[in-house]
């Protein structure tokens, strides 16, 4: 008898094992800013970093929480009427401030009718103890996901990206929040300057070692204004940009070699025009998917098909 894999470990999936009903995230902007950005670390950000290219429209710092929530429900109330929703904070360090401060934005946001729990966006390296245990808390009574931005595995990357944290501070980062019970998302770009689609198709069993929960994957994207772009304009030849069927092989031997039981999130970022200078697919993440998943299909691969645990 032949047993039927599936093809990866989707998102949607997940959320059913946690929630009866449909649910969407909403993205906010907390007006929090990064310790990249103010000093802190340094100034100027990460060489990527714009980010105006996931924004939408009513995800704005001149409105409060709730604004932002309720103008988000008025978006998506159209498709599904009995739809929940999770409160997103996706722009910069949603934990980068004091505890009380903190406190009020997720409490606002829960506050809100039919918002269901939290997804929370940060680096690694701001995640104090004292708020990791009040999420922890929080977390018995409701939906709590902890997102962090690994971005790479390599620490000469993360130099060259002016990232301002090591990775071993990110494995500290995911085993302390998985440690307390948390579920724990890490994202990654694929294609930075200086790693080639061997040393990413590598990086999936170094990922597979963390205790995370889900991944997020996209492609590097040159986004206008950027420091990076910059780099690029100067120097194209330390670039690897993938073109759609090379990104889709790495991404099908990439998930061949992940942890089976790793939730992925999604696999493309999808940039404003007026801001992407490079690559342009003109591809949505359901489109992307699809091609996908009938690749895999063709090709009898699934997820955790060559996965290794040797070592982790």
């Amino acid at each position: 008898m032949t047993i039927q894999h599936p093809l990866y470990r989707e998102f949607s999936h997940f959320l059913k094992q946690h929630f009866p009903y449909k649910v969407q995230k909403i993205s906010l902007h907390a007006g929090f800013t990064c310790p990249n950005r103010d000093g802190t670390l340094g100034w100027g950000g990460c060489t990527y970093c714009n980010n105006q290219t996931f924004n939408p429209d009513y995800c704005r710092t001149d409105k409060s929480i709730t604004q932002q929530l309720e103008e988000g429900k008025r978006f998506f109330a159209h498709k599904y009427p009995e739809m929940k929703y999770l409160a997103y904070f996706q722009a910069y360090t949603n934990t980068y401030d004091s505890l009380d401060r903190l406190k009020q934005r997720y409490e606002e946001a829960l506050a809100v009718a039919d918002v269901v729990g939290l997804v929370i966006g940060t680096r690694p390296d701001c995640m104090p103890d004292e708020l990791l245990h009040y999420l922890e808390q929080l977390a018995r009574t409701t939906f709590v996901l902890i997102e962090y931005g690994v971005e790479s595995c390599s620490d000469i990357t993360l130099r060259r990206i002016n990232r301002g944290h090591t990775f071993a501070t990110a494995r500290e980062a995911v085993e302390r929040t998985a440690a307390c019970g948390l579920p724990v998302g890490g994202h990654f770009i694929l294609g930075l300057p200086g790693e080639t689609p061997e040393q990413l198709v590598q990086q999936a069993k170094v990922v597979s070692s963390l205790p995370l929960t889900t991944v997020k994957l996209h492609q590097l994207q040159l986004i206008r204004g950027t420091r990076m772009a910059r780099e690029y304009e100067e120097h194209p030849e330390e670039f690897h940009l993938f073109g759609l069927e090379s990104y889709l092989a790495l991404v099908e031997s990439y998930l061949q070699r992940l942890r089976p039981d790793l939730v992925v999130e999604r696999f493309l970022s999808q940039s404003p025009k007026s801001l992407l200078l490079a690559p342009d697919w003109g591809l949505k993440n359901y489109e992307f998917n699809h091609l996908l998943q009938k690749r895999m299909k063709k090709n009898g691969t699934y997820q955790g098909q060559l996965f290794d645990s040797s070592g982790i």
